[in-house]
């Protein structure tokens, strides 16, 4: 039987549910702009930048405000709930793919996750530590052989923290958002160390986040945040290309001075703040990364009419090749100005901060105010997607299992 003239010379049921939904238009995927700045309500903004999507070229530009008063940097107009879902859709920074790969692969490194776990050495042994934005597991699983005898869990949007429980480097696997009062009440007090690696910049309410950060510790617990720092010269200079501006999926950047005035309204103690160790020297391999995916030929994905063939992708393959090796040589270079920018105030492109919750009774920190939860109905409060939280035990509840530790 002869191809009918009307199909398809392949199948991508992918293709065609991008195709479906693009032609709608990308700005029902954008909530009406804000006039006025989500972290302290100053109405003095200005626009810090404006990009496409630099890692999956998706259609659509956003920009990014900046508060002239506290500093806070964010996405205006935000992303809606399904918008976060289709530019989060067919993304995983764990699994990068293209120039982009090494440099995004150099962050998980496990030295570093160790070196990260380390930290918290110096105030005892975590008999439970909860890592928020898991995603894989990778820092559980590295901070395992600093801690062996700590029981890691994980909490993530996506179903990778489940992945992460079955391969071994979480006991337990939460679906969910920290600002969702069902997760937060669910973990309440559970842990004596959170930990928050750069999830803060993803979530559409950094501070209803923080708070069931606060809200899962034990009076006394440690929590553990890094973030990039939006106010250092790199992001200044390279702009769009600046990695961490991360558009669309990075909805903030908080300044270092709001994070510390945040939890010290919440009672906690900063016992460090950390400009130098936490630097991750990649800032310009990523930005030619970027630059160059971006002026190459298009890549197939599946939010394309047709993928790319013949001229178009043998060109693109080809370029790609020779662009490798002048990767790898900024990234070099990365790596030997990295003493220098750990050092030279202001060049650090990420901050670190370890905070204490308090001991003393009183308002302690709680999910952020709603109605009532309903058993029988998850409700996420958040502009994300509405999750469920799932977890899957290691044992009837952390609350109730306490490992003796030798060095408390």
């Amino acid at each position: 039987m002869p191809p009918l003239p009307y199909a398809p010379g392949f199948y991508d049921p992918r293709r065609l549910a991008y195709a479906a939904e693009l032609a709608q238009g990308t700005g029902r995927f954008q909530e009406p702009p804000r006039a006025d700045c989500p972290w302290c309500g100053s109405g003095r903004l200005r626009t810090r930048l404006r990009a496409p999507d630099l890692l999956q070229h998706k259609p659509g530009t956003f920009a990014v405000d900046e508060c002239l008063d506290c500093g806070h940097a964010f996405q205006n107009p935000r992303l809606t709930a399904a918008g976060l879902a289709f530019y989060h859709r067919d993304f995983d920074e764990d699994a990068p793919e293209g120039l982009a790969a090494p440099v995004l692969a150099a962050r998980r490194a496990r030295r570093r996750h160790r070196s990260d776990a380390r930290l918290m050495s110096t105030v005892g042994e975590p008999e439970s530590w909860l890592d928020v934005g898991t995603g894989h597991g990778h820092f559980p699983g590295a901070a395992r052989e600093v801690f062996p005898y700590t029981a890691f869990d994980g909490l993530d949007p996506t179903q990778r923290v489940e992945r992460a429980r079955e391969q071994g480097w979480v006991e337990e696997a939460h679906v969910g958002h920290l600002a969702d009062p069902h997760v937060a009440e669910r973990l309440r007090g559970r842990y004596d160390v959170v930990s928050v690696f750069h999830h803060l910049a993803h979530v559409p309410d950094p501070r209803a986040e923080l708070r069931g950060a606060l809200t899962a510790l034990r009076p006394g617990g440690h929590l553990l945040i890094e973030l990039p720092d939006p106010h250092c010269v790199p992001a200044r200079l390279l702009g769009r290309w600046w990695l961490p501006h991360g558009q669309p999926r990075h909805l903030h950047l908080l300044p270092l001075d709001n994070l510390r005035a945040e939890l010290e309204s919440q009672g906690c103690t900063i016992l460090a703040t950390d400009r130098r160790t936490p630097h991750r020297p990649n800032d310009l391999s990523a930005a030619v990364a970027l630059l160059l995916t971006h002026v190459l030929p298009a890549a197939d994905a599946p939010w394309r009419d047709n993928p790319p063939t013949g001229l178009p992708h043998t060109l693109r393959t080809a370029l790609t090749t020779l662009a490798g090796p002048l990767v790898g040589a900024v990234a070099l270079l990365d790596l030997l100005l990295s003493p220098l920018l750990r050092r030279a105030p202001g060049l650090s492109n990420t901050y670190r901060v370890v905070a204490r919750r308090p001991v003393l009774t009183g308002p302690q920190p709680g999910p952020p105010p709603g109605p009532p939860p309903d058993p029988g109905q998850p409700r996420s409060t958040s502009a994300w997607p509405a999750t469920t939280s799932r977890t899957c035990s290691h044992s009837a509840a952390n609350a109730a299992f306490r490992r003796p530790s030798s060095s408390r």
